[in-house]
């Protein structure tokens, strides 16, 4: 898949329409407690200043229900980019009102315009393409530097891209480089190759383990999905979380691991609790002896041992999903030994986005991984062999 890339065409003096993704948690006083993803975009944004392009910047931030909600504007993104940029950031009052629009036809080389939240436009998720048309009116260039949101057809992602032929549209270096890793640890990996899949459901990762299964050398499963499998093996699980339509997808998967010589390891002990809760009562057992009606919330210490040493001989690792509910103390133990595992190894670590990027965050393992991908959703439909429809549009055709 060969991409077209921002270095590869010329912006020089252009007017540049960049979709970033800024969605960044916040604490409840508004303050940003990681700008890992706003840092992410900063390479493309100066690029783009250093070629004397005027800059629109546009994003999405949490999940507002139509229409402006203060909790959800991007006000604290513009302070942030001020401050890491070190230049004026101009804040749009919306997306495409007059004001908005005026403000991007006057933008001068050099400057800076940020667009509010994108999802304040409610044509925004349904790929409305009277909205993608005037967002593409803006601008000469569109860049599109989101890997995080890429797996949505949405008008500032997939439907702005239709507006813009080959030469003035491509992705940005943040975009190019999650691509490039996720394809070539795919589908080139140096072995021995592990991938660890945790988190809550197999529904979300169903196809990705499909998709694996067939390319690593071991599996490791965790996390509330882990219980299925278990279940499937006929253990009693209690309370714990369980798909049962989703029981013969568990067995045909652990089967074909089987056939195609493929280690795959499943918890061996739990911590388990009486109820979902930090304060409940919990205690380590064996996957034999969950007691009937508690719950397992992370993984236990021999499992975090075992795992932990499937990992020793590994080349390549990739890692979607957490061990346990790893946002309440009591149950983060199983999900911190394997960061520190996966952090130590001497493998290329490849840490899926979402929850897992926010477990090596707190874990202090963020420096020590090789690659953290901005995006869950997206890395997830990367490794399951699909194309994003936000990736689509910047695919050279000689390559399609």
């Amino acid at each position: 898949m060969k991409l077209q890339e921002i270095k590869n065409i010329d912006i020089a003096g252009k007017k540049v329409f960049i979709r970033c993704d800024f969605n960044v948690p916040m604490d409840e006083y508004n303050n940003i407690t990681d700008d890992r993803r706003i840092r992410s975009a900063l390479n493309t944004i100066r690029y783009c200043i250093d070629n004397d392009c005027s800059v629109i910047l546009a994003s999405h931030f949490g999940r507002p229900k139509g229409g402006f909600e203060e909790e959800f504007s991007l006000q604290p993104i513009a302070k942030r980019l001020h401050t890491l940029l070190k230049q004026e950031i101009k804040m749009a009052p919306s997306i495409v009102c007059d004001e908005t629009m005026k403000m991007a036809k006057e933008l001068v080389a050099g400057e800076i315009l940020l667009l509010e939240n994108m999802r304040f436009e409610t044509g925004e998720t349904k790929n409305d393409e009277d909205l993608s048309a005037k967002l593409a009116s803006m601008a000469d260039v569109y860049i599109n530097d989101a890997f995080g949101v890429s797996h949505r057809a949405h008008s500032s992602v997939e439907g702005i891209a239709k507006y813009f032929d080959m030469q003035h549209k491509a992705a940005g270096f943040l975009m190019a480089k999650e691509i490039k890793f996720f394809h070539h640890i795919v589908h080139n990996p140096k072995r021995p190759f592990v991938s660890i899949v945790g988190g809550s459901k197999v529904s979300g990762k169903l196809e990705a383990l499909h998709n694996l299964v067939p390319k690593v050398d071991k599996i490791i499963i965790g996390g509330g999905m882990a219980f299925t499998f278990l279940k499937a093996l006929g253990h009693e699980i209690g309370n714990s979380l369980v798909e049962e339509d989703l029981i013969p997808e568990a067995v045909k998967i652990m089967e074909e691991a089987k056939q195609l010589g493929v280690k795959l390891y499943l918890p061996v002990d739990v911590v388990a609790a009486e109820a979902f809760n930090a304060e409940a009562i919990a205690k380590i057992v064996t996957v034999q002896e969950i007691p009937k009606d508690w719950m397992g919330l992370d993984i236990g210490p021999a499992s975090a041992l075992l795992f932990s040493e499937a990992l020793q001989d590994a080349n390549t690792i990739l890692w979607n999903g957490p061990m346990g509910v790893y946002e309440m103390d009591k149950f983060a133990k199983g999900s911190t030994k394997i960061s520190h595992a996966v952090a130590s190894s001497f493998a290329t670590t490849v840490v899926g986005g979402g929850d897992t990027a926010d477990l090596v965050r707190i874990t202090g393992d963020e420096d020590e991984m090789t690659f953290i991908s901005t995006g869950g959703g997206a890395s997830l439909e990367l490794i399951e062999g699909k194309i994003l429809p936000g990736v689509k549009a910047l695919v050279l055709e000689e390559d399609n």
